[in-house]
């Protein structure tokens, strides 16, 4: 379900990246952005194991829980709001998880060009034992 007000980068409302686990830096679904989300935290990436390795490689932990912070650790195939910068780092280091552009937050178009991420997007259902 889109959201009212909030944009995707390509011009659409934005849509829900993933609720299972629910993520987002307001743990609403949504790769929505404010002043409190100092990282940005708007790409809506499919998180394989070559991405959540490099990640652990650079010093993001994103498999392991911290309860603290809402965040259950990331197992692949799940769908996350991942940092701009952080998604970047890994495009330029060609190890780059798959987008969902339509959860993408228009904002990550301050930091990455929209063909890159085009490159790299996918099309996954919400409900993903649909493609069984």
């Amino acid at each position: 379900m889109p959201v009212a007000g909030e944009r995707n980068v390509l011009g659409g409302e934005l849509e829900p990246c993933g609720i299972d686990p629910v993520t987002g830096f307001y743990r609403d679904g949504l790769c929505a952005t404010g002043p409190e989300d100092l990282g940005r935290h708007v790409v809506c990436a499919v998180v394989t194991a070559d991405f959540l390795a490099y990640q652990q490689q650079v010093g993001n932990d994103l498999t392991t829980p911290r309860p603290e912070f809402r965040f259950p650790g990331l197992v692949p195939g799940d769908r996350w709001c991942v940092v701009g910068e952080r998604w970047r780092q890994a495009l330029d280091d060609g190890r780059a998880a798959p987008v969902v552009l339509a959860a993408t937050h228009e904002r990550a178009l301050e930091i990455l060009p929209l063909e890159a991420m085009r490159r790299h997007a996918v099309d996954v259902p919400p409900d993903a034992s649909s493609l069984e």
